[in-house]
């Protein structure tokens, strides 16, 4: 886990001056076609942080876990992201990183198989979650903007 930390550090560093270089205008922009704006998806991706971070550290904690299905649609229109300062999202986005890349750094080797289960998905192991959600955020960033992170 602590070459997957450092990948996520390395690429939380990568992009946080470029993300704050996007600009308050050009964030509230649509990313994609008809789709989420930048700050949406930074939103979005603040959500996955914190989501995760719950997983990670009750599975570790108490073994084999169930947690509820991730209503994507709602979290944004609850919390709209999209009136939201950019510069406020891209700090927050950061720094949770920074502590999420720590908390994988230290989770314990006996417990990454630890099968975990989100709504009616089949489970996976916290190994798998963990790395997948290092290929979530980079899905995310590419979308963004940021190729190549």
């Amino acid at each position: 886990m602590k070459a997957l930390s450092a990948k996520l550090l390395a690429t939380v560093n990568a992009a946080e001056a470029r993300l704050q270089a996007i600009g308050e205008a050009n964030a509230a922009e649509p990313a994609l076609t008809g789709g989420w704006s930048r700050k949406q998806l930074l939103g979005h991706l603040i959500d996955s942080a914190s989501n995760n971070h719950q997983r990670f550290v009750r599975a570790a904690l108490s073994g084999a876990l169930a947690f509820p299905a991730y209503d994507t649609d709602g979290w944004a229109r609850l919390e709209n992201a999209q009136e939201a300062a950019w510069g406020t999202l891209v700090a927050l986005w950061a720094n949770y990183n920074r502590y999420l890349a720590h908390v994988v750094s230290h989770l314990p080797a006996d417990k990454l198989d630890v099968l975990i289960r989100i709504g009616p998905s089949d489970p996976v192991t916290l190994r798998f979650l963990a790395e997948d959600y290092l290929s979530h955020l980079q899905h995310h960033l590419r979308q963004i903007g940021l190729a190549g992170d």
